[in-house]
């Protein structure tokens, strides 16, 4: 592991430089919109728009499994240990890093198309313990998403609601707004 704070795991160096900066709100639009996550698709608009879930560690699950094979077969901490361990370390960095870009750039678009965001406050910590869902939930990092829209939101003078996980929504007909309960199993 590192010895340094500014070098990752990895092996790269990164330098951190701040500055003031005076964020401008973002032109009004108008629109409103609210927001359901899932998993098959990563959020479904109100407004009929669908964005897929890129699935980042899925895409890469099995070249990663290859590489820790590999690393199983090295001597410990030897030079070729830490070679492998490097390039290991350099795949979870890349797969961070598309994780972290494609939340920016779908945070970023929702507040500057959207002067309302209506989105569920889903509890990502709870939904991990079970275990067949777990990779999945944790991979579409629903919290940081969650996260960043509202700080952007704050930044840009726009109205995020957060509406309540036990809010009946998939029960209402988005139609006339008639709920008839819990939706049964389709035999």
């Amino acid at each position: 592991f590192p010895s340094h704070d500014t070098e990752s795991r990895s092996g790269k160096y990164y330098a951190s430089i701040s500055c003031e900066v005076d964020v401008k709100a973002k032109q009004k639009t108008h629109d409103n919109v609210g927001i359901d996550l899932g998993i098959k698709e990563y959020a479904v608009m109100s407004n009929g728009s669908i964005v897929e879930n890129p699935k980042h560690l899925v895409k890469l699950e099995n070249k990663l499994a290859f590489l820790q094979r590999g690393l199983s077969r090295k001597k410990k901490f030897s030079k070729n240990y830490e070679k492998q361990r490097i390039k290991i370390a350099r795949l979870h960095e890349q797969i961070a890093n598309k994780r972290a870009d494609f939340l920016h750039k779908l945070s970023n678009q929702l507040v500057t198309d959207y002067d309302f965001i209506a989105m569920e406050t889903l509890k990502p910590s709870n939904m991990i313990k079970n275990h067949k869902l777990a990779k999945h939930i944790s991979d579409a990092s629903w919290y940081e998403f969650a996260r960043q829209v509202e700080y952007k939101s704050l930044w840009y003078n726009k109205e995020l609601i957060k509406v309540s996980q036990w809010y009946p929504s998939s029960q209402i007909c988005s139609t006339c707004g008639h709920n008839d309960g819990k939706k049964g199993s389709v035999s």
